[in-house]
């Protein structure tokens, strides 16, 4: 099944390579890493390489801020084993490499066994862990073979993929077959898993390690930008906003405009190639607009939409709004992490398309800490918690205490994993 895998899959490659040549050549994608995801282990890595180390796969940055703390726990219970981060996207690799140090981060080597069996001679890891639903066969398969340990944390399966997994559920049982523990965020996470071929007995409900996730220490874009706004300007931030999405929003904040005219948008698009593409919008709705790149702090905000064109800012900024919304979900594209704003108290708002994250926001919508808006009443709702502040208050203050309520994911995923290494886990702070 292995050899047909890889056949089949270096078939895609070799038909998809002028596309992947063009991405590169055009936009810059996938250029960055590309040696380290054909097998050619970094220099960097090697110091730092021994046997028994662990191995985490986090896909971008949802993922790796997701991970973040259960590495500093992993860390500090098993000082003596090393940890290694690996990426697919170059926004995850960077935030990665801030957080964890360049020595121990690297690019996810693509799912061939010649470019797979170089890191695993190389970092010789006792337990491989992959965030949320990465089931790569020949990855998990080599692993296995090799006597690593394989856990999946945070695992979710998506509305939108369950069906494709069901329906292939002949090659995915066995493929999960090579893992040791799964850690589901939910019971209906866990039943899909079992769905599909995951031994029961395998599989147990953690909760989400996103509700552990804590304030970004880099707060001095947050401070800057608070010196630099006016104290009576409302702030809405825009978040990981997808494309057909700013349109809405910046029409929204025409509207608002009319009301309060010292509105300030923090407008955040998601992908950092459609950076360009946003300003280029916001200047035809005749916007002011500044640039985070080409802003001097120190210098004073009047413009009417400042453009957060950089990586891993984000979370902090949201502690900055007097509203949020969460992108990704006016359009069906399913929704990005409402618990980063939600951790600072700030009033949230997401359009109805959030299934990436339906139990999040299920726990919010039922405890009223969200309000779901669509492209026809968004400027409206905005209008609404502009003028009534208490509103706004006790919407973002029930956010935080919702946030508050679930977490603890880590601590249980960190207890789980302790079998898998052969010791005792350090209890969690």
């Amino acid at each position: 099944m292995y050899i047909l895998y890889s056949l089949l899959l270096a078939c895609v490659v070799l038909i998809s390579l002028p596309w992947w040549a063009l991405q590169m050549l055009r936009l810059g994608k996938y250029r960055a890493g590309l040696a380290e995801r054909l097998g050619f282990t970094p220099h960097r890595l090697k110091q730092a390489a021994r046997p028994g180390s662990i191995w985490i796969h986090a896909v971008s940055v949802g993922e790796v801020l997701a991970v973040g703390r259960l590495i500093g726990e992993l860390q500090k219970a098993y000082p003596s084993r090393p940890v290694f981060v690996s990426t697919t996207t170059a926004t995850g690799q960077r935030l990665a490499r801030e957080r964890f140090g360049e020595a121990h981060v690297f690019y996810m080597p693509l799912d061939f066994g010649f470019a797979l069996r170089a890191y695993l001679r190389l970092l010789q890891p006792c337990l491989l862990i992959l965030a949320e639903t990465e089931f790569w066969p020949n990855l998990l398969h080599l692993a296995k073979k090799n006597g690593v340990a394989v856990a999946i944390v945070n695992a979710r399966i998506s509305d939108r993929s369950f069906p494709r997994y069901r329906r292939f559920r002949w090659f995915f049982a066995p493929v999960l077959s090579q893992v040791d523990l799964f850690l589901p965020q939910t019971e209906e996470d866990a039943r899909r898993l079992c769905e599909i071929g995951a031994a029961g007995e395998r599989v147990q409900v953690s909760g989400n390690l996103k509700f552990d996730i804590r304030p970004s220490s880099a707060t001095k874009i947050v401070e800057e930008l608070r010196q630099a706004i006016r104290p009576d300007s409302p702030v809405i931030v825009c978040g990981s906003t997808a494309e057909g999405e700013e349109g809405p929003l910046l029409e929204a904040l025409q509207s608002v405009l009319s009301t309060f005219p010292a509105t300030i948008m923090v407008l955040a698009p998601r992908h950092p190639e459609r950076f360009d593409k946003v300003a280029n919008l916001v200047a035809s709705r005749k916007l002011t607009l500044v640039r985070r790149s080409s802003w001097n702090a120190g210098t004073a905000i009047t413009s009417n939409v400042f453009l957060l064109d950089t990586v891993g800012d984000l979370a902090s900024v949201y502690a900055l709004a007097d509203i949020a919304f969460v992108g990704g979900s006016l359009v069906p594209t399913g929704g990005h992490n409402i618990l980063e704003p939600a951790q600072h108290g700030v009033a949230i708002m997401v359009g109805p398309h959030t299934f990436n994250f339906r139990e999040i926001v299920r726990i919010f919508e039922e405890g009223n800490g969200i309000s779901v808006v669509t492209e026809e009443n968004l400027s409206r709702q905005w209008m609404e918690l502009l003028q009534h502040p208490e509103e706004r208050k006790r919407l973002g203050e029930r956010a935080q205490e919702l946030f508050a309520q679930h977490t603890g994911a880590t601590q249980k995923t960190l207890r789980a994993l302790a079998p898998l290494l052969g010791e005792k886990a350090a209890e969690a702070q």
